[in-house]
């Protein structure tokens, strides 16, 4: 067979031999490990320039029903989701309320079972890894009781997600509940977040608590994000976030702090100024009220 002539363009190919293959870390704390797939989805809930999470949790209604703010999804807090960089929610808002058109990572509730009338830790796994997959999910969350009475159960729950997840490519969010009869300090939440970071969460939402916080985050191998519990003032929501962020959270889960506030847009772009530009809490407060005052006028 004769030689193919070269072609002449062949000549110019530029290999770059002086450059070394570039080798890029995954930016997240403890996810340098996971599978493409994973890591991906987890680069859609925080952002790589900052490294941080604002996600907007309005899962609420898994187990209080209609939480005041949320009585109707479609008109209080559709006009926030442009703020958020994820929505923590159930599928069933998600398919009914949701639009497709819709940006954000979806971090989907994927356990429960009990009311508010019931006893709390008595969860189950609540969907299947399959449906967080077909809802395009970045993550599926799981409430994990540790010291609750169902306390094996609700670990069992994360455990059993977590090989799922690992199998499908999707992120696990543990997030660790204070039952009634548990201390909230930072020897729990340090107890409480290790577990499920070692059983093999992929990143953790926890409380925040003044004294102590910093060996929470420092203690738990993969990323935490702060829980906003319940609503406080404006302007120490704002503490709580810029104090949970410079102790080492990777991001805020806020619900009732945004959607109960005054003027909920402008309360959940001052969180992102915080989160993301590290702003001050006093002038993410001004900010804030100068966006309720441009939002009135």
């Amino acid at each position: 067979m004769a030689d193919i002539e070269r072609a002449p363009q062949e000549e110019k190919k530029d290999f770059h031999l002086d450059i070394p293959a570039k080798n890029v870390p995954f930016f997240l704390k403890g996810s340098g490990a996971l599978d493409w797939g994973i890591q991906n989805r987890l680069a859609r809930i925080f952002r790589a320039e900052s490294g941080r999470a604002v996600m907007l949790a309005i899962d609420h209604g898994y187990f209080q029903g209609p939480t005041t703010g949320l009585e109707r999804v479609d008109v209080n807090i559709l006009p926030l989701v442009p703020y958020a960089d994820a929505l923590m929610l159930t599928r069933g808002i998600l398919r009914s309320t949701i639009p497709s058109s819709c940006r954000n990572a979806i971090v989907l509730r994927a356990s429960g079972g009990p009311s508010i009338l019931k006893e709390l830790s008595n969860e189950r796994i609540a969907m299947d890894m399959e449906d967080a997959v077909r809802l395009n999910a970045c993550a599926v969350a799981v409430q994990v009781f540790i010291g609750g009475e169902f306390e094996t159960q609700t670990v069992h729950n994360m455990t059993r997600l977590v090989d799922l997840g690992n199998r499908h490519g999707v992120a696990v969010l543990a997030v660790t509940a204070v039952g009634k009869d548990m201390v909230r300090d930072a020897k729990y939440l340090r107890l409480a977040c290790r577990i499920c970071a070692e059983l093999g969460a992929h990143l953790v939402k926890t409380y925040y608590v003044p004294e102590g916080f910093e060996t929470v985050t420092a203690s738990c191998p993969v990323p935490i994000v702060m829980a906003g519990g319940k609503k406080l003032p404006e302007l120490d929501a704002l503490k709580m976030a810029y104090n949970a962020v410079r102790e080492g959270a990777a991001g805020v889960d806020m619900g009732r702090n945004i959607f109960q506030s005054d003027a909920a847009v402008a309360m959940l772009q001052a969180v992102g100024k915080i989160v993301h530009e590290g702003m001050k809490p006093e002038q993410a407060y001004d900010f804030y009220q100068t966006v309720k005052r441009e939002k009135k006028g």
